[in-house]
């Protein structure tokens, strides 16, 4: 599997999921609607795609290379997505070894994690060229994505910070709108690592808060900046663990901070905690652009890139795009965790017309009443999951990721005074529809069977199934009755 974005390339060309456009082509917009018809049009024209020819830039672009399911599993060294669940299932199996064999075997399973964390090297690719002397942004071919757009965008950064407190370090996939050559918009929302250590910075009265950007690197590194961890895990040790050795890292040349050695572009600054500038109109994930608000600045120390960098972006609108599958990715390794704290939940699925967090579909394994009410409000309580506008719970045999079935049993099963669940709480801060920033209503939907012991003193009817019988009957008859 791939280490650094040439050898994830080099992958996807050899797997027929790259596409490289040699004619010129321009950064402001043009490159969002051809990329736009790739992720939307048909799954076989779907594809990586690598710009190589960006108008007043001589570094190309790589864009939608996480832009189906297959490409984002390769990237974090697996074949299929389920399989990060399962990985991190076996891992979290903590089943007390008995016997001596039983406790070798245990102990070759978790060595590996001792191995895994990142380390600091001496140097790295990603400074083979340093520029401090008045560094530039004007080189990079940042796209602006949508006509309304404040400006051009930096869209799939690892931003890295460090908790002026703890020392503790985030990283962050955080959009960055471009001022000038030497200033941009940080757009760190509320809940997020890099605003807790901007308030933290502020709150000790610090006039700088040094941060990162790191472009491209290992695609694991890439995903992990944007998995929602709990402020404890290390972005890093996630993607060791996803790509099963250490991330490498190196010393910054300006700031006192380390990234991925292998990154393509860094782009080293700060943050001063208590300067905000406009930033936006932006073209969001949503489908719809978020309004311009005042935001933190970042300022431009150095830049440090490879000899012949390849910019890394991506595009966020109306969904599905790329996005979409990092967040899949995210629903399908932490479900196994869901389950360790909500043992009912047999799966989960946060569809693209949720766009990740304003729809989660999860069904579960009914045994008394109230159930679907306790894991809406378990849900509401983990983490980020906190933002999940809606929550649909059905029952164990319902096929999640059939959004058709999972419509039909909500239009059916449900009374309206009886099943729906309205809460207040903390909404996302792309959600234009709440009265409010950052807070608003919730949905709950308890579309499970029900029964007397949930006050349903009417026989439930059964579902309309053929018998199995006849089902293999006209499977075996199928050619004979002469309609293929």
């Amino acid at each position: 599997m791939p280490n650094d974005l040439r050898g994830f390339i080099a992958l996807l060309e050899e797997r027929d999921e790259l596409r490289r456009v040699t004619v010129e082509v321009d950064a402001a917009l043009e490159i969002t609607e051809i990329t736009d018809r790739i992720s939307k049009g048909p799954a076989s024209a779907n594809k990586a795609l690598l710009f190589e020819n960006v108008r007043g830039s001589g570094m190309p672009l790589l864009i939608n290379a996480f832009g189906s399911a297959e490409r984002m599993a390769w990237a974090l060294n697996v074949e299929h997505l389920d399989q990060l669940g399962e990985r991190l299932r076996n891992l979290l199996s903590l089943d007390m070894p008995r016997s001596l064999p039983d406790k070798l075997r245990k102990a070759l399973e978790l060595l590996p994690l001792a191995r895994i964390g990142p380390k600091v090297v001496s140097q790295g690719a990603c400074q083979q060229v340093v520029e401090t002397d008045r560094p530039s942004l004007s080189a990079l071919p940042i796209p602006k994505c949508w006509p309304q757009d404040g400006g051009p965008y930096i869209t799939l950064p690892q931003v890295i910070s460090r908790d002026p407190a703890t020392g503790r370090r985030n990283i962050g996939m955080y959009r960055l709108q471009v001022f000038d050559d030497r200033t941009l918009g940080m757009h760190w929302q509320l809940h997020k690592g890099g605003a807790d250590h901007q308030r933290t910075a502020q709150a000790r009265g610090e006039q700088r808060l040094e941060v990162a950007v790191a472009l491209g690197g290992d695609p694991a590194t890439i995903y992990a900046a944007s998995a929602p961890l709990p402020p404890d895990i290390d972005e890093y040790l996630l993607a060791g663990w996803l790509r099963g050795k250490p991330v490498e890292l190196v010393k910054c040349v300006t700031v006192d901070l380390e990234v991925p050695a292998d990154s393509e572009i860094v782009l080293e600054g700060y943050v001063d905690p208590t300067e905000r500038r406009v930033e936006g109109p932006f073209g969001d994930h949503t489908g719809y652009y978020s309004l311009a608000e005042p935001y933190p600045v970042f300022h431009l120390t150095a830049v440090t890139h490879r000899r012949d960098p390849i910019y890394p972006a991506t595009v966020v609108g109306r969904p599905p795009m790329e996005d979409y599958w990092l967040g899949k990715a995210t629903e399908r390794l932490f479900l196994p965790l869901i389950q360790m704290l909500l043992s009912e939940v047999i799966d989960i699925n946060m569809p693209p017309e949720g766009v990740f967090h304003n729809l989660v579909i999860v069904s579960i394994q009914k045994q008394y009443p109230g159930q679907a009410h306790k894991v809406m409000y378990g849900l509401w309580g983990m983490g980020l999951m906190m933002l999940a506008k809606h929550i649909i719970v059905v029952d164990a045999d319902v096929n999640v990721h059939d959004t058709s079935e999972v419509a039909w049993r909500v239009a059916n099963n449900i009374d309206v005074k009886r099943d729906l669940v309205i809460a207040e709480g903390p909404v996302d801060a792309l959600d234009h529809a709440s009265p409010q920033p950052h807070f608003g209503g919730k949905l709950g939907i308890d579309a499970t069977r029900k029964g007397p012991a949930d006050g349903h003193t009417r026989r439930w009817p059964p579902d309309i199934l053929m018998d199995k019988e006849i089902q293999t009957l006209v499977d075996r008859r199928w050619q004979a009755y002469g309609l293929d």
